[in-house]
């Protein structure tokens, strides 16, 4: 392929543009995106390809299963392949599997796609490490944060655009779209990214053999896994759950209707640069705590909430900005912190992290999606409150331990 515009070549002394970092967050946002525009659409896609409402929740749950194996078995290929050329060929794989989604007509179909939608999205944590590898260390958390919140604007987004569009021209063309997007920026990343050649000389095998033991000896990585974890499954849980609650006779809003709502939880990534600046500030740990301690109380809103309807949406509104914020910023502090440990390491962190951490997203939409079935709207919620605090419990003993390290000090 000829360039239009010649590529930079990798340099760990760059400074990277304003530019290259929008860019940056700009394709992680448009990656990741794919990961979630079948979460609003769950009622229509499941009815469409023959799901009963009770396993509903393998739509989302399939692809957060792809993802999760992406990380474990692509990711870590980001230490030992040329990064852009990963990417780009994740990217064509994933416009392929879009595809295939659009044009299911049953619910094996859609299911395989699904996993490879989630096992092609991975290159988006190729492209974060990518932006710490670029970054001065004196920014890395800043320019982190900025590709997260690109990030986190793709989850939001995604939401309200594939239901704003499913209500007008029916779910299929909302994977049609993203196909063509998907592929339009390989060609772009194709041109525009920097090279970058890893130094590893690992064989394959060896570097996927190497994830148990960076695990084992890596406790740093297990603590935040474990935090991000509990945020995550919380928020997967309520992303799987609102909408169904939210077109149900409780609220009874429209397919727009939802996507409006989801909208206002786009607030929530403000709070990725600013964890940025406090991680590069060295606050890392109590921002930890008060990410995990918003995300349980998101939950206690909408449990409080009057059956007078607008207050009770409004209540749940709020409770969508906060727990997205939680999230967004617990992210960054988790991938920061990470990213200290060493260049050659930052992509199989990253994908370890992201591995773990997913696991948990699929325990909260898959469990979430179950409870609501069963036993209703606030069995749903009290799950969700649960798992943030599983992960403040986990930080409390962090924190009893590093006091007691001080103390004998």
């Amino acid at each position: 392929m000829a360039y239009l515009v010649p590529p930079l070549e990798y340099n760990m002394q760059n400074n990277p543009s304003r530019g290259m970092v929008m860019l940056l967050a700009a394709a992680a946002g448009i990656i990741v995106a794919n990961l979630y525009y079948a979460q609003l659409l769950v009622g229509p896609i499941g009815a469409a390809i023959g799901m009963p409402p009770a396993a509903a929740g393998l739509v989302v749950t399939l692809t957060q299963v792809g993802y999760t194996l992406g990380l474990l078995f692509v990711v870590p290929l980001g230490d030992l392949l040329e990064n852009r050329r990963l990417i780009v060929t994740g990217l064509a794989a994933t416009g392929a599997a879009l595809l295939l989604a659009a044009t299911a007509s049953g619910a094996a179909q859609f299911l395989l796609a699904a996993l490879g939608i989630g096992l092609g999205a991975v290159v988006a944590q190729v492209l974060v490490p990518f932006a710490a590898h670029l970054a001065p260390e004196a920014r890395r958390g800043r320019i982190v944060g900025q590709v997260v919140s690109g990030l986190l604007l793709g989850i939001m987004v995604a939401r309200p655009a594939a239901s704003l569009l499913a209500d007008r021209a029916g779910w299929q063309a909302v994977f049609v779209l993203a196909a063509l997007l998907v592929w339009l920026l390989a060609a772009v990343l194709r041109l525009r990214l920097p090279q970058r050649r890893p130094d590893a000389a690992l064989p394959y095998r060896a570097l996927i053999a190497s994830l148990w033991t960076v695990l084992r000896a890596t406790p740093l990585l297990r603590r935040r896994a474990l935090y991000h974890a509990g945020l995550f499954g919380a928020f997967s849980l309520f992303w799987t759950v609102a909408p169904l609650a939210l077109a149900g006779p409780a609220f009874g809003l429209s397919q727009t209707g939802i996507a409006i709502f989801a909208l206002v939880g786009m607030a929530g990534a403000v709070a990725s640069p600013i964890a940025g600046r406090l991680a590069d500030a060295g606050h890392t740990l109590p921002a930890t705590a008060a990410a995990l301690a918003l995300g349980a109380a998101s939950f206690a809103l909408p449990l409080l909430a009057p059956q007078a309807h607008w207050l009770a949406l409004g209540l749940l509104a709020v409770a969508a900005i906060v727990l997205d914020a939680a999230v967004a910023a617990n992210l960054v502090l988790g991938q920061r912190a990470l990213f200290t440990l060493g260049a050659e390491l930052r992509s199989r962190l990253n994908g370890l992290y992201f591995a773990l951490f997913f696991l948990g997203g699929a325990l909260g939409s898959g469990v979430g999606g179950w409870l609501y079935a069963r036993h209703g709207w606030h069995a749903a919620l009290l799950a969700g409150m649960a798992l943030p605090l599983v992960g403040l419990a986990a930080w409390v003993a962090e924190y009893l331990e590093q006091a007691a390290a001080r103390q004998a000090a």
